[in-house]
């Protein structure tokens, strides 16, 4: 059975620990307390940047999502765009394996 990147990502939202925003990713890289951050492949370059640099600086990985920040948004069930999200605590899915090396296979 392959990963389903947005279903992994529903299933972090429903039964783990997740942030929304680009600040709050920011933040959390700073800080070391992010296990991986999501990108929308549309995100301001300044904002990308400062999220590349941040965790390559706490060893974090960065998964870009292939889509706009809107259906990033989408995916999570938010009604507005979400340009990246911090996962904190992957809980029940298998997200962090994205982060990894793309499409993995069980």
């Amino acid at each position: 059975m392959s990963l389903s990147f947005e279903s992994e990502l529903r299933m972090a939202i429903k039964t783990g620990k997740v942030g929304f925003g680009s600040k709050e990713a920011i933040k959390a890289l700073k800080h070391g307390k992010a296990k991986m951050v999501i990108v929308a492949a549309n995100a301001p370059k300044e904002i990308k940047g400062d999220i590349l640099y941040y965790a390559k600086l706490s060893k974090t990985p960065v998964y870009v999502f292939q889509g706009t920040s809107v259906e990033l948004g989408t995916v999570c069930g938010k009604p507005f765009m979400v340009a990246a999200i911090t996962i904190y605590n992957e809980g029940d899915s298998r997200i962090l394996e994205f982060a990894e090396g793309g499409e993995t296979s069980a």
